[in-house]
């Protein structure tokens, strides 16, 4: 047996390293080359990258003793779920020369009697099955049948079966009995990728793993140790690449790697890489989205003609498109999103800069229309045309008002609605008539979508000027707003469809006084300590004044949910007490009252078409 530490080698492969490292660029002379998903396949637990909550449990289950008959592994392809059973298998077995081991253990740190057979697959006493195509009774009949007797020399009988989800209905009763109560030299490991199609009666008796997708970073740094030592120069933008496009599987990533490095015949550049999967350049998709955010179809048009001149793919255009929509919208919700690492400089700075220019609902649109135009172009008999004619869509009508906000354009305008059909600004066929203000809003939306200037990585400045220059007058001409109670605030803010501040107002605020342009409030113990903050910033924003938001000792009125729900508890004691429903409840006993509406005695009576107003007796019109 080797020293400590030692690579066991293969004997088909003098580079097989036994342990993750080892091994250099080129193969010697005569040996046959191992990929790097085999040659840098774990061998010990504390190799698996990613799987942290896995490793945890299993270690203080062989630590205290508590090891199951059964385990089922489940994940994506290339997370690691063989490479698991294996070393699940290895730990049972896990025995030095000096017998100094005496049983399972999570602690190998050399290569013990068992481990070079158990991990290349040909260990008497550690069987492997794939169940793609062994389905039958017949092939689980064997399994039971042996798993009867003693293992030969090593410690416990191993079955591993990998995609266990293809075994037949009648194989999976066969193995039902002897999960529940093996031997006790027999343990069982599954992996599958499609834990919904196991037997609910299997999983019970497994004790079950989701192996978790590895994230994009923890990737970059294992591409990177890997390249190391395969003395291969490669640019850290060019692994993040390997990385995204392996979706979290460390087998596909490697791959990729592995396929990078032939086809760059040298050091590894992102260039290389994104000619080799068919990608366009990450920069260019993120001028493409600004395009498109602008309303600039001509620049949009020119720059996907430039990728797609390149070799870009317009299905994978507009899906790097979609993921950088995407990004932004995560980093508007979580701005700590913009420093993962895997991503490259341009494209986390941008992003930062469009997640604070471009509201939730135009990220939403661009995100539903590219969806489906994705979906659009992989059926096209010419995906180039059709690609193009997505863009078209998202530029035009990627930020038009809502219907609410066109009729509120129509009355803060003041105009009479047009009667004459679209305008001749190019509104499009089949558009309503309405304002000419508001059509021509609807038709230069896309254009007001960013409409601040801001600076690009790398010193270049956003052409948006000319853009902004309509929207700071039509701020400047916007009315001053007065507000005179908190009942308005209130209203404003239902107006503006801010739900989560409409809700705190109701909620957490309980009115002191309010005066013109200041509002004095106290809060209740359960309130965000940014509301006041951000309920000052809001009012300046609608209003067009400043305000004065401040807190106070004073205790205040009620909070305005408090006040509506005495009033409610008012009018149900006033309506308990009222005669004609004490008589109603009387004729049915047990007869509860669920809620009570008030009557809009405001609200004419109905007027029949003779001209008699048809009033009901006054004794019967509350019911």
């Amino acid at each position: 047996m080797p020293d400590a530490g030692t690579p066991i080698t293969s004997p088909n492969d003098e580079q097989a390293g036994f342990a993750l490292g080892g091994g250099s660029a080129a193969p010697a002379a005569g040996a046959s080359y191992r990929v790097l998903a085999r040659k840098y396949r774990p061998t010990t637990f504390d190799d698996l990258i990613g799987q942290e909550a896995m490793v945890r449990t299993v270690s203080n289950a062989f630590e205290t003793g508590r090891i199951p008959q059964a385990w089922i592994l489940t994940g994506v392809r290339g997370v690691g779920k063989t490479t698991t059973a294996r070393i699940l298998a290895r730990a049972l077995n896990y025995e030095l020369p000096d017998g100094s081991v005496k049983g399972p253990t999570i602690t190998m740190p050399a290569p013990g009697v068992h481990c070079q057979a158990i991990m290349e697959s040909r260990h008497i006493d550690v069987l492997e099955m794939d169940a793609a195509s062994h389905t039958g009774i017949d092939d689980v009949r064997q399994i039971t049948d042996g798993v009867r007797y003693a293992p030969s020399s090593a410690r416990y009988k191993v079955y591993i079966i990998d995609e266990v989800h293809m075994l037949s209905e009648k194989a999976f009763n066969a193995f039902l009995k002897t999960l529940e109560e093996p031997p006790e030299h027999a343990k069982f490991v599954f992996a599958t990728t499609e834990i919904r199609k196991v037997p609910v009666t299997v999983l019970s008796r497994c004790q079950r793993f989701d192996l978790r997708r590895v994230d994009a970073d923890v990737l970059m740094t294992h591409l990177a140790n890997i390249s190391k030592r395969e003395n291969v120069e490669t640019e850290p933008e060019a692994l993040g690449l390997i990385a995204r496009a392996a979706e979290g599987s460390v087998r596909d990533s490697l791959s990729l790697l592995d396929q990078a490095i032939a086809h760059a015949a040298g050091s590894v550049r992102a260039e290389d890489v994104r000619q080799m999967l068919g990608l366009a350049d990450r920069t260019r998709v993120i001028d493409l989205f600004e395009s498109l955010a602008r309303g600039d179809i001509a620049s949009a048009f020119k720059e996907f003609r430039d990728q797609y001149d390149t070799g870009a793919d317009p299905v994978v255009v507009l899906s790097d498109l979609a993921e950088f929509v995407n990004f932004v919208t995560r980093v508007k919700v979580v701005p700590a999103t913009a420093d993962n690492l895997a991503l490259g400089e341009t494209e986390r700075v941008r992003g930062r800069e469009f997640a604070t220019k471009l509201s939730m609902r135009v990220l939403s649109r661009m995100w539903q229309m590219l969806l489906k135009g994705i979906a659009e172009v992989q059926n096209a008999t010419r995906p180039q045309a059709a690609a193009e004619m997505v863009l078209v869509r998202i530029a035009y009508v990627a930020d038009l008002p809502t219907p609410d906000e066109a009729l509120r354009m129509i009355e803060q305008n003041g105009a009479a609605p047009s009667s004459g059909g679209a305008p001749s600004g190019g509104g499009g066929l089949g558009r309503a008539p309405v304002t000419a203000s508001v059509t021509s809003a609807i038709d230069h939306a896309p254009s007001r979508m960013m409409a601040s200037s801001g600076g690009r990585a790398g010193g270049e400045t956003m052409a948006r000027q000319p853009m902004a220059a309509p929207m700071q007058q039509a701020n400047a001409a916007q009315p001053v707003l007065r507000l005179s109670s908190f009942a308005e605030i209130v209203a404003l803010a239902s107006e503006k469809r801010d739900v989560q501040l409409k809700a705190a107002l109701e909620s957490d605020l309980r009115l002191v006084r309010m005066e013109d342009g200041k509002l004095e409030v106290a809060l209740e113990p359960h309130a965000s300590r940014s509301l006041l903050g951000e309920l000052q910033k809001k009012l300046k924003d609608w209003t067009g004044r400043h305000w004065t938001v401040a807190t106070s000792r004073e205790s205040g009125q009620p909070t305005l949910r408090e006040q509506a729900r005495e009033r409610r508890n008012q009018l149900e004691l006033a309506v308990q007490d009222d005669p004609r429903v004490k008589a109603v409840m009387a004729i049915w006993p047990g007869t509860k009252i669920e809620s009570v509406k008030p009557v809009a005695h405001d609200i004419g009576p109905p007027v029949s078409e003779d001209g008699d107003s048809g009033e009901l007796p006054d004794n019967d019109d509350d019911f």
